[in-house]
């Protein structure tokens, strides 16, 4: 047999001849992965074909992938939704979202507010309690359970009493409002207010706004002759008396306890001896 009809070992072509031609520098991991997978997948189906598949083979018998192969193909695809996903982030949005501000519906509202005229542009959700202490900055108001049920946020509106927080300020354009500071000042004591401090009618003082604006409203209530849960005889006058005072004051708590020296405070104001 001479040499040329001698056949030649058949050399192994070098990693880098074989993977020059599949990926260039300027690839992608997802570009150069894609070759090199669909590769690997095509020579185990031509092995499985070749040979006979054994009972310990980790290679599919219908497909004849390779168990390694499959989970290699797996994870590139793991990390080609991760690239895709991370380059999707990484495009700016061409119409950014609207703000907040621009979402909100408002309303002028105007309101009379301790005999001055206030115009605010305020969103619809905005409680009268929210609106005198956040926009107007009249933070005698207080903002004690922001459920009705403390009755530290009262003042009165159009002459009555009410629970700031339980109502929008935009029901009540045009409406006047009076806070404890409508009622006195430092230098000129609304009446209430000085019974208060004689009688000692507070200790931390937090509720004390709300229950003096309620007094007010109580004294009126009284005079007007409207009934009380504890009035006796609806058709007489509601006599001033701690019980019906007691159940008018009932929706301001004190948490300190000063519910005595309070019902002596408005029974002074009211001209009775405390």
């Amino acid at each position: 047999m001479d040499a040329a009809s001698r056949s030649s070992p058949a050399t192994p072509s070098s990693p880098s001849s074989s993977t020059s031609s599949l990926t260039s520098p300027a690839s992608s991991p997802i570009q150069s992965a894609a070759p090199c997978l669909g590769d690997a997948l095509a020579a185990d189906v031509c092995r499985a074909h070749e040979a006979p598949l054994g009972p310990d083979s980790l290679q599919d018998p219908l497909t004849g992938v390779r168990r390694r192969t499959m989970l290699i193909a797996g994870s590139a695809c793991a990390a080609g939704s991760g690239f895709a996903l991370e380059a999707q982030a990484q495009v700016p949005n061409p119409r950014p979202p609207a703000s907040q501000e621009a979402l909100m519906a408002t309303s002028q509202v105007t309101l009379t507010v301790n005999g001055q005229t206030q115009t605010l542009s305020l969103d619809n959700r905005t409680s009268l309690l929210d609106a005198l202490r956040e926009h107007l900055r009249l933070t005698g108001t207080k903002k004690g359970c922001d459920h009705g049920q403390c009755g530290a946020c009262t003042v009165l509106l159009d002459g009555r009493r009410i629970n700031a927080c339980l109502t929008l300020a935009v029901l009540h354009d045009g409406a006047q409002v009076t806070t404890i500071e409508g009622l006195g000042t430092p230098e000129k004591l609304h009446p209430l207010q000085a019974a208060f401090i004689k009688h000692d009618g507070y200790q931390c003082g937090y509720c004390t706004p709300g229950q003096i604006c309620s007094a007010t409203a109580v004294l009126d209530e009284l005079k007007a002759g409207m009934p009380s849960h504890v009035t006796a005889d609806l058709n007489v006058r509601p006599l001033l008396s701690a019980d019906e005072l007691r159940e008018r004051m009932s929706g301001n708590i004190c948490r300190c306890g000063a519910y005595s020296n309070i019902i002596d405070a408005i029974t002074e104001v009211a001209g009775r001896p405390a």
